[in-house]
């Protein structure tokens, strides 16, 4: 039996991946929650054997929230399962930690596949995704840049995006300012841009608004 948690702030997101996963006899699911705080309180108490976490779980982020997972409980293995778009996380997340990556928008025929391949150890991507890893078409799209950018440089972009300083995506990091600075400068450099605005445009295309 396959023990599964969920941690989505959407009860009826919630609710739809339960009813998905308990049609398979081997599935079990041991609990739900819609924070990072219940997340790992529940975490102190079980141990399941995959973790479905929402990319943007309130109070802490995903990648963050991915890491303390992977730190405190290493025999948990975490499967992303988001709205955030395919092309600009699932790398970022599978580096961090993650053992995988679905997208809200795909078949619900992936929800137990993913969940398996991910119980045994394995990676999950969608094989749409692999097929723009493996070609990379359209070489005028800016999403080509994702792929040179580190789980940390996704996650100050994203902070950026959303209109923080760098005082606050520094506290919301647990960084220092000049350490933000520093990415800020890499993220200017690997997206070819010079100035803040053509960043926050990038980080628009990039689909992180």
């Amino acid at each position: 039996m396959i023990k599964v948690l969920i941690a989505d702030n959407h009860p009826i997101v919630r609710l739809g991946i339960k009813q998905v996963l308990e049609s398979s006899a081997e599935m079990e699911i041991i609990g739900d929650v819609s924070t990072t705080s219940e997340l790992f309180e529940v975490l102190e108490k079980v141990t399941p054997d995959v973790v479905m976490l929402e990319m943007d779980i309130p109070e802490i982020n995903g990648i963050a929230t991915l890491r303390k997972i992977k730190q405190e409980f290493p025999n948990v293995k975490t499967l992303m399962f988001s709205g955030q778009s395919e092309d600009v996380y699932a790398l970022s997340t599978i580096r961090a930690g993650a053992y995988g990556y679905l997208s809200k928008d795909s078949e619900l025929d992936y929800i137990i596949s993913a969940v398996k391949k991910v119980s045994e150890g394995n990676m999950f991507i969608t094989n749409e995704l692999a097929q723009r890893l493996a070609f990379d078409e359209g070489t005028q799209k800016p999403r080509r840049f994702f792929r040179k950018l580190s789980s940390r440089e996704v996650e100050v972009l994203k902070l950026l995006a959303s209109g923080k300083r760098n005082k606050e995506v520094a506290e919301g990091l647990n960084l220092n300012e000049k350490t933000v600075s520093t990415y800020k400068a890499r993220l200017m450099k690997k997206l070819n841009v010079d100035n803040l605005v053509d960043l926050l445009q990038q980080a628009k295309a990039l689909e992180l608004y």
